[in-house]
């Protein structure tokens, strides 16, 4: 299950993983930032908030989740990872490798810091 926002303003979208992804959560994500990039060039930050990383529901949302990176990570100015998992360096280091967006990692407890920093873009 992944809970998602779009703060309009700001441009920054709010993930929250609560559960193993599958492939209607990212439909439903992707529906709804293709319908934000509409009228806006950019999303100038993804906020991913989770204590721990669920991982995915089945291979079907693990593509889905690769789908999604591929055909977003163009539009994305900066991801703060926001997490105590220790898959978060890993992350960090993979984006790096499969999207032009600047990606940092900030403890889970520093959500505030992180929404600071993608707004700063």
């Amino acid at each position: 299950m992944l809970d998602y926002s779009i703060m309009k303003p700001e441009g920054i979208l709010v993930l929250k993983p609560r559960a193993p992804l599958s492939k209607e959560d990212f439909d439903g994500l992707g529906a709804a930032v293709d319908s934000y990039l509409s009228d806006h060039a950019m999303l100038h930050g993804v906020l991913i908030h989770s204590k721990g990383f669920p991982g995915w529901e089945s291979f079907g949302g693990f593509t889905a989740h690769m789908h999604f990176v591929r055909d977003h990570h163009k539009r994305i100015d900066r991801v703060a990872v926001v997490t105590d998992s220790q898959v978060a360096g890993i992350a960090e280091a993979l984006g790096r490798h499969f999207t032009s967006a600047e990606v940092r990692h900030f403890p889970f407890s520093e959500d505030v810091k992180a929404l600071g920093w993608l707004k700063a873009t």
